[in-house]
């Protein structure tokens, strides 16, 4: 007897899920850690950068 829980036919390939595939990546999750960090000092220097008045001459 077959029990009806059991699947038949051919195994489906299921589809994984993309923040799966994102947090099972080490060197990914590295790269995003180091990448985003590196962005964001950048763009707030930059801001500062620019607040900062001329000089009269």
């Amino acid at each position: 007897m077959a029990d009806s829980a059991e699947p038949t036919g051919t195994p489906t390939q299921e589809r994984v899920p993309f923040m799966q595939r994102l947090l099972d990546n080490p060197f990914l999750l590295l790269f995003i850690g180091v990448t985003i960090p590196t962005v964001l000092y950048l763009v707030w220097g930059i801001m500062e950068l620019v607040q900062i008045p001329v000089a009269p001459r």
